[in-house]
């Protein structure tokens, strides 16, 4: 394959990833929610693993420490997740829902689901089953 081919699909890929990132974020606005596409990640992954460290779920929703601090920081405020002090290192913080989060994550789940499914139109299971293979084999690639 030759580098312009190459390029191409990265920017297919990028453009892609993009468009579907800020329709969700319009959607948000539109709909007032509350809280972005980031923030709605950070809970999401809070509600379904409980309690995490922040280094914990900044592999999970691939940011860096000072972008997921300050997007705690701001969900923090709203009252939607909480800091709670390690229970084995004092240094440490473990991070989960509040009350209010979890009402949050149960109230928007069906709400952004209907959201994702209109990315996903017109494919069928075969075009699943293909798109989940080639992008595991592409982040399997650049796994280290």
């Amino acid at each position: 394959m030759t580098y312009e081919q190459f390029s191409r699909y990265s920017f297919l890929l990028d453009r892609t990833a993009r468009k579907v990132k800020q329709y969700a974020q319009q959607k948000f606005k539109v709909k007032e929610f509350d809280i972005t596409v980031d923030q709605w990640l950070v809970m999401k992954n809070l509600d379904e693993r409980e309690k995490l460290s922040q280094t914990e779920l900044a592999h999970l929703v691939f940011k860096d420490h000072p972008t997921l601090t300050r997007i705690i920081d701001i969900l923090c405020k709203k009252n939607f997740v909480e800091r709670i002090q390690h229970p084995e290192d004092r240094r440490s913080y473990q991070l989960h829902l509040t009350a209010e989060g979890k009402e949050k994550v149960a109230a928007l789940k069906p709400q952004i689901a209907s959201i994702r499914q209109k990315a996903w139109e017109n494919l069928n299971e075969k075009d699943f089953d293909e798109f989940k293979r080639i992008l595991n084999t592409i982040y399997s690639n650049l796994a280290e």
